[in-house]
This record gives C-alpha cells, sequence and structure tokens, in this order.
C-alpha cells in the first residue's frame, strides 16, 4: 500500500450475544466511583435500602457502571462498598495457564500473586468458567471479593483490564456484576514499519497500549518499495537496515500472545517489492518498451513466484497467529489503459494458464490464489486489500479469502455492498477515518478521535455512509491503520501522541457499535484518567 494512496447507526434494540443480555445504552451509562454513605441506626438509605453492615449501619447507595474504555456492556448494580486492593489483598487463579494474566495484574496493582490457593476476603480470583464467546467475561464484585471469570482466557484477561481501570479511575471496584463481550471478533491496529523504522521497544509499547483496550490484533507490514524490515534467513540480501532481529520480534509476539493479542504480518504482492526486487532487478515488471515498473514483480517468471513464497514459508514460522495480510494491491500493471499491450509478457501467460480469453487480471488473481495456497498450507486465514479483486477478472478469488476493505476512492472501485453480496467477509479499513497517513500527503488528513467516536462504526466501510444492517455479521471487525508516506513527518513519539485518541476512539466502537452514552468531552476526560 503506498500514498497511502492514489485517491482519484446505530442500534438500540436489545438483543443476546451468546446467552448474555446486551441491551439498550444505560448498560454503558457513565459512573463516578462508589461512594460510601454512614447513616444513623435505623435510618434508610437515598434509595430506600435499609441494609447494613455490621454493628456500624452503615448503609450504601446502589453502585454505578463501571467508567471504563472501551465502555462496559452490561452491569447488574448492587448495594455495598466495592473493592479495592488492601495490603493483604492478592491474586489467586484456578488454572495454571492464567499465571501469566494473574502475574500481571498483581504487579500492576501492587498485590501478591498465590497462584492456585484458595480465595479469601480482599483477594481477586481469575478462573476459565462456562461456555460461549472465548473474549467474554463476567467480573463479580461482592463481599470484599473480585471473581472474574469467562469462557476463555482471552474473556478473563479482559476482565482483569476492566478492574484495572475501575481502580485507576477512581481506587474501588463498584459492586455488582459486569457481563461483558465485544461486538466484533477483530479489533485491530496496523503500523507500517516499512518506510519509517520503528524500535522493537517502541512497539512493545504499543502492544501493552492495544492490550488494556482490548484490542487483539497488531498488523504490521514490513515490506514496501523502500525498505524491508525483518532479518530474514531465506533472502539476507533483501533486508534493510535499520531493521527488526528476529529474536526483536519474537519477543514482540510473545508479548503479543500474553496480552490475546495475535500479530498479523503483511508481504504485500505482487505489488510493493521494491525492495526485493532491488536485489533482484532480473524479476522487476518492464513494459513493452522495456521500461521497468517501480515496485512491481513480473509474475508471469516462475522465479518470482519462488522468491515470495520462500519468504511467506520462511517467516509463518516467526509469526505463529492464525491470520496472514497478502497484500495484493496496486499493481501497476492494472493501472494503464491496456494491460494486454502494455505487459503483452503478462498477458501470454494468462492466455497459457487460463486458456485464449484471459487477460492480466486473471493472471493476478491467479498470483493471489497462489499466495493464498502457500499460505493456508501453515493453517492460516488470509485477507487481501479490496483493490486486489479485479472485476474484470473472470478467475475467481478463493472464497476464503477475507476483504481488507480500505477505499473506495480508486478508479472503479466496487462498492463494500458488491463483496457482501456474494458473502464474503470483510474487515473494516476505511482510509476516511481508520488511516494515519504520515505528512498528509494528497488529500488524507490525520483522524480524530472525536470523529471515529461519534461518526464511524464497523457498517462505515467506504466514505461516511454505512452499509445495510443484514451485512453487519460479515463485517468481522475493524483496523487503525498508521502509514508512513512521508516517515520524517513525524517522530515515534509524535505519531504515539497521534493515535492515542484515535485508538481508543475505534476501540469502543469496536467493542460496542452503539452510540456511546458518554459525550466525547466526558469520553475524553475519562480516556485521560483510566487509560
Amino acid at each position: 500500500m503506498t500514498g497511502r494512496r492514489r485517491r482519484v447507526p446505530d442500534r438500540k434494540t436489545s438483543r443476546r450475544r451468546n446467552g448474555l443480555l446486551l441491551g439498550g445504552a444505560a448498560v454503558v451509562a457513565g459512573a463516578v466511583a462508589v461512594t460510601v454513605a454512614l447513616w444513623p441506626s435505623g435510618d434508610r438509605s437515598p434509595n430506600g435500602s435499609g441494609a447494613s453492615l455490621g454493628t456500624a449501619s452503615a448503609t450504601y447507595p446502589l453502585s454505578h457502571t463501571p467508567r471504563t474504555v472501551p465502555a462496559v456492556r452490561e452491569h447488574v448494580p448492587a448495594h455495598g462498598p466495592g473493592w479495592r486492593p488492601g495490603s493483604g489483598s492478592r491474586v489467586v487463579v484456578g488454572s495454571d495457564s492464567l499465571a501469566g494474566t494473574g502475574r500481571l495484574l498483581a504487579d500492576e496493582l501492587g498485590m501478591a500473586y498465590a497462584g492456585r490457593e484458595g480465595a479469601r476476603d480482599g483477594d481477586v480470583e481469575l478462573d476459565v468458567a462456562g461456555s460461549g464467546d472465548r473474549e467474554s467475561y463476567t467480573m463479580a464484585v461482592e463481599k470484599n471479593r473480585v471473581k472474574i471469570t469467562g469462557p476463555g482466557e482471552a474473556g478473563v484477561f479482559y476482565g482483569t483490564r476492566t478492574l484495572k481501570q475501575e481502580v485507576r479511575g477512581g481506587g474501588t471496584a463498584q459492586e455488582g456484576v459486569v457481563r461483558d463481550a465485544p461486538a466484533k471478533p477483530r479489533r485491530g491496529f496496523m503500523v507500517d514499519i516499512a518506510r519509517k523504522p520503528y524500535s522493537a521497544g517502541w512497539i512493545e509499547d504499543r502492544v501493552r497500549e492495544l492490550g488494556d483496550l482490548k484490542y487483539n490484533e497488531l498488523g504490521l507490514h514490513f515490506s514496501d518499495d523502500q525498505a524491508f524490515r525483518i532479518e530474514s534467513s531465506s533472502h539476507p540480501e533483501i533486508v534493510s537496515s535499520p531493521h527488526l532481529t528476529k529474536a526483536e520480534v519474537k519477543r514482540i509476539v510473545d508479548l503479543a500472545a500474553s496480552r490475546h493479542i495475535t500479530v498479523v504480518p503483511e508481504i504485500d504482492s505482487p505489488g510493493h517489492l521494491g525492495a526485493v526486487l532491488a536485489a533482484h532487478p532480473d524479476l522487476q515488471l518492464r513494459n513493452a518498451s522495456g521500461a521497468p515498473v517501480r515496485g512491481a514483480i513480473d509474475i508471469s517468471k516462475p522465479a518470482a513466484a519462488k522468491i515470495v513464497d520462500d519468504l511467506l514459508n520462511e517467516y509463518a514460522e516467526l509469526f505463529p497467529g492464525s491470520y496472514w495480510h497478502l497484500g495484493g494491491d496496486e499493481y501497476q500493471a492494472l493501472t494503464v489503459s491496456d494491460p494486454a499491450a502494455s505487459f503483452p509478457q503478462l498477458a501470454a501467460a494468462a492466455r497459457d494458464r487460463f486458456g485464449p480469453r484471459a487477460g492480466v487480471a486473471d493472471l493476478a488473481t491467479g498470483w493471489m490464489n497462489d499466495r493464498a495456497r502457500t499460505m493456508r498450507g501453515h493453517g492460516r486465514t488470509m485477507r487481501a486489500w479490496n483493490d486486489g479483486f479485479y472485476r474484470s477478472s473472470g478467475v475467481a478469488p478463493d472464497q476464503d479469502l477475507e476483504v481488507a476493505y480500505w477505499t473506495g476512492k480508486e478508479i472503479g472501485a466496487r462498492q463494500p455492498t458488491e463483496y457482501l453480496g456474494t458473502g464474503r467477509k470483510m474487515i473494516n479499513y476505511n482510509d476516511e477515518f481508520l488511516y494515519y497517513v504520515l505528512g498528509e500527503p494528497q488529500t488524507f488528513v490525520y483522524p480524530t478521535g472525536q470523529r471515529i467516536y461519534e461518526q464511524w462504526t464497523p457498517r462505515v466501510l467506504r466514505g461516511t455512509t454505512a452499509v445495510p444492517e443484514r451485512y453487519d455479521a460479515q463485517i468481522l471487525g475493524g483496523v487503525f491503520a498508521v502509514w508512513s508516506d512521508r516517515a520524517g513527518a513525524q517522530t515515534q513519539e509524535q505519531v504515539a501522541s497521534g493515535i492515542r485518541m484515535p485508538l481508543r476512539a475505534t476501540a469502543q466502537k469496536l467493542w460496542d457499535a452503539r452510540t456511546p452514552s458518554l459525550p466525547w468531552s466526558q469520553f475524553k476526560e475519562l480516556a485521560d484518567k483510566v487509560s
């Protein structure tokens, strides 16, 4: 992806998700930290409760919904003092698989980690229990204890993020029960480290930030025309300086896994391979006049497929996650008025493989399907940019390829509904809201958290208009992306600062796409306080 590029609703009805009632806006209503009210013996509390605590006759108002980013989706209030970490508070777990999460929470809240010892007063207990969405969780605060459970370890981890933010924001976790689950299963952040090198430490800081915001994907676009930024053993000649070592990448991947974040690599092809082609000029695409085409590999040559597959196979071991981004965008052979006349070798290869009526778009689609086959052998689920799905191709892209929809501004670009109408699944990278392009080239402007928070939902795939609600289940989620078009326009620190509130707004809308209950000003104030 480059340029980044050539630029030529709200549901308020109640519904059930995995057995949890996730209803109206009241479940995300703002709240202040719990307060303790002391009343004379025999008096009623303001809410009419006469409940007492010991001989002091202390009564407590009904608790409020926790204030977190993203907001919890359901809270059942209760009367009680809530919970706060004390000198004897511990974190205990019901399974050794939760040890990492338990130790992390204990360190963050200044508590002791007690492993699988039984819970006692003042403790936080973590356990895997129940069925349903493995990212869902229940957090019960009662009798001076907190118990966080979920069907999967990811859900339990997200419950600890809620508890951490509550304590950070007001010192006390509210009495009552939180039942929470994300609206969308893919919640991502992507960074172009090819055109601008980012340090391993900077990326690790983003992983920690993403984990606290309940993101579950980190995309790394590490190959482009300008540079190839990760150490390679199969083709060391293509690697740029500076670059990440494999040891550094492994630390990033391991840290991400501890936060239930999958790292999604992208080696973009057949375009955007300039760094690879600089070391292999014989594979560069040339037109009928012999002029080289920047960044484009000649997909008529068997050696072109071999070098890209070498890289895919190599990095499949380094990145063990379930997802892979194949790229597929902006192949320059298909941006000219007559691809067959401009690139006769591609047209000939298309006819040889797909028959006498085949064209260059068919060959490009075949290339993408071949790369998908390579990664399918590693058990990956693949995605590709929407402009790599060609209307003019008679060869169908493999049906399991997910569409990473970033723009509708390309000449001839199809509406999102054309993909959705064929049953394809999509991931929202809408460049109107989710593209942070360094230097603001062309007509890009830095996105704001407020605009995302107030105007965007996962169904707004193109421009500012949402697709019909009937397609909601096919939209798997969204990704906020940083592109490094003008690498020197901002420092690493400036990028981190610039994306801070957009990341928080995107997290809110991917966790719960409904209109938030807090106005932007209060959401920003809350985010500054708890996250």
